[in-house]
């Protein structure tokens, strides 16, 4: 039940948020605005996103998942019906940028460390289980929203998807339950893992890596629609993207029970880079989907991975507070790149250098950690780790 219950949290609030990028082309349009400037949207979110993941990791260590849940459905509902009324392009940046943010930040951390608190036996299969519902909302949601921006436009797609998250996710945060044993750690123990090599590098190849992953979720659909693919068939393929991560984070998920945990997290993130070379190829369909789906299959790898990298270096007492570090970092650099790519894209009239960024980001990530050996990790007190 508590994992079912993550699945659809995750399943409710990341299919909103990342079906962005079915929105921007007419978002951009109603708004007279260009590319960086609507990105900005999406980099607001995100930070906000980051910041609140940060502290919502320590306080669903506290307080349990459920206030936080509540919190989330309040967000979520108010930001997109408010998003639905905007006549300006920076009222989206406090109503779906602050609003979803708080959603997101408040779902996925408290989400998966509540997971991984309940399990001990198929734990990493459990939390690829709970991340899975990001795939899984992706996958259904995006091609939904398309349908919806093509027959009734965006503002009544905002307005729908408000009432229906708001309600969905208030269930969920009656039904979650927090594990039977507290999970804290001292805020002295955190600070001495946080100072630790292999926790920074975590820190820094996540960073970089949301890069290479978040690109596609802005400018996948626009970038379809400049090779004259129809708008609906565009939005389908962050779709794509959901459903090969689904693949990722359950195969990979569960892969990870019988292979390297720290092996399989390194493979996903060279799969993140390599995928962009499809962007320089000559554009069709059948490519996208081809990137979408490699991509797919790195980028819901790494999530699901990331999480269960932490817990097998570092155990899974104050699991929460240590992801929030970890996803809080990204905060920053989240509020950079989507408006710099946008802005590329205008002054360039290609995608070509996103390409670069996006693909680049991800490579560098991956050879950061590459050096990366388990034994690197400090356990917690009484945590087993395997060998």
């Amino acid at each position: 039940m508590i994992a079912a219950t993550a699945f659809f949290t995750c399943f409710i609030v990341y299919g909103v948020q990342y079906s962005f990028g079915a929105f921007f082309k007419s978002l951009a349009a109603d708004m007279g605005a260009d590319r960086a400037g609507t990105a900005a949207i999406f980099s607001v979110n995100m930070f906000v996103s980051n910041l609140f993941g940060a502290a919502a990791g320590y306080f669903a260590d506290r307080f349990g998942p459920r206030p936080l849940l509540a919190l989330a459905s309040a967000a979520a509902g108010l930001g997109l019906v408010l998003t639905s009324r905007i006549d300006r392009l920076w009222m989206g940046y406090l109503t779906y940028g602050v609003g979803i943010g708080i959603a997101s930040g408040c779902s996925f951390i408290p989400m998966v460390a509540t997971v991984g608190g309940w399990f001990e036996r198929r734990r990493n299969a459990a939390i690829g289980l709970t991340v899975s519902g990001i795939g899984c909302g992706t996958l259904f949601v995006a091609p939904l929203i398309g349908v919806l921006i093509h027959r009734y436009g965006w503002r009544t797609s905002y307005l729908l998807l408000g009432l229906i998250s708001a309600a969905l996710l208030a269930l969920c945060a009656i039904t979650i339950e927090r594990p039977p044993v507290v999970l804290v750690r001292t805020r002295t123990r955190l600070g001495d893992v946080a100072r630790t090599p292999p926790f920074i590098l975590l820190c820094l190849a996540g960073t970089l890596s949301n890069v290479g992953t978040f690109i596609p979720f802005v400018y996948l659909p626009d970038f379809a629609q400049t090779w004259h693919v129809h708008s609906v068939a565009a939005a389908s393929l962050l779709g794509v993207i959901g459903g090969a991560s689904v693949i990722g984070r359950l195969g990979l998920g569960g892969a990870s029970d019988r292979f390297s945990v720290l092996g399989l997290y390194k493979l996903t993130l060279l799969m993140i880079g390599v995928s962009y070379v499809l962007w320089f190829m000559p554009a069709s369909y059948t490519a996208l989907v081809i990137f979408a789906v490699i991509l797919g299959i790195g980028y819901g790898g790494s999530v699901a991975l990331s999480a269960a990298v932490v817990a097998d270096l570092f155990g899974v007492h104050g699991l929460g507070a240590m992801l929030g570090v970890i996803y809080g970092g990204s905060a920053f650099s989240s509020l950079a790149w989507p408006p710099l790519a946008g802005y590329i894209v205008d002054r360039t009239g290609s995608y070509s250098g996103v390409a670069l960024l996006g693909g680049g980001t991800a490579l560098v990530a991956f050879a950061l950690i590459y050096p990366l050996a388990h034994h690197g990790g400090v356990p917690a007190p009484g945590a087993a780790v395997r060998s």
